[in-house]
This record gives C-alpha cells, sequence and structure tokens, in this order.
C-alpha cells in the first residue's frame, strides 16, 4: 500500500480534492495517470474517497492499493500487445488458405485484434474505475500539535 500526505482543496458528495506534491513514488506508480498535475509543476490534485471524514483545509494521509493497480495496468500496457501479436500472427498463419498475402492479413487481422482488445479494456477499465478497491482513499486526519 502506498501513501502520501495532502491537503483537502474540495469536497463533493463522497469524494474529496486532495492537494498534494509528486514524490519519487509517483514516477513508479500505476496510478498516476489518474492524478491531476497542477501547473506542471510537483503539485497535483487526486481525488480520493473520503472515509475519515475530513473537511476542506484538513491534512490528511491518501492510501492506494497496489495489487489491484497492477492488475490494471496489465490489462492496460501488456494485454493490447499481446492480442496484437496474436492478431498478426493468426493473420500469417490464415494467408495461405484465403490466398492473400501473408504481410498484408498479419497486418489486418493484428490491428483488427488491437482494436477489439482496446474496445474491451476501455469497457472493462470504465467498470474498474467505479470500484472503490482501485480509488485512492482518505485513511487518516494529521492532526497538528
Amino acid at each position: 500500500m502506498a501513501t502520501e500526505k495532502g491537503i483537502i482543496t474540495k469536497i463533493d458528495s463522497t469524494t474529496v480534492w486532495v492537494k498534494t506534491t509528486k514524490t519519487h513514488a509517483c514516477e513508479a506508480c500505476a496510478a498516476r495517470a489518474s492524478c491531476n498535475a497542477m501547473g506542471g509543476g510537483k503539485e497535483m490534485e487526486v481525488q480520493a474517497i473520503n472515509y475519515a471524514g475530513a473537511k476542506v483545509g484538513e491534512k490528511v494521509v491518501i492510501s492506494f492499493e497496489t495489487s489491484p493497480l497492477l492488475k490494471a495496468t496489465f490489462m492496460l500496457y501488456v494485454l493490447p500487445v499481446l492480442f496484437l501479436m496474436a492478431g498478426a500472427f493468426i493473420g500469417n498463419k490464415m494467408a495461405p488458405f484465403f490466398n492473400f498475402d501473408a504481410s498484408l492479413l498479419s497486418v489486418i487481422t493484428g490491428f483488427l485484434f488491437f482494436g477489439l482488445i482496446v474496445m474491451f479494456v476501455k469497457s472493462k477499465g470504465n467498470k474498474l474505475a467505479k470500484k472503490d478497491e482501485y480509488r485512492p482513499k482518505v485513511i487518516k486526519i494529521i492532526k497538528e500539535l
């Protein structure tokens, strides 16, 4: 589980916007695309589920579950490449049966498979984005002394 500290800037019905600073952990994080950089600098805003009941202006700790994010990363980056290669391989093997140029059919079936998996990943990604396990959570309010 990865954690970061930040300040609540805005509250919605069930979520909050947390302003935080990018760290070195952000470079390897699979969820970095869901974070919104502010002004291209080191600050960013993250929309998180407000489990701690934090209010605007409070310092909080947010957490990210890494296991679900690794699954999502695999689906987003690895599956399309695998399907592209599988489609190209199938097209190459099917070409003699259709009396078609092997290279051309490889390209066509490769991109066909790629397009299909991209549509699947987009659909599945939209469903997964609604699940709490794929979203950051405010787990603690930091009390200053």
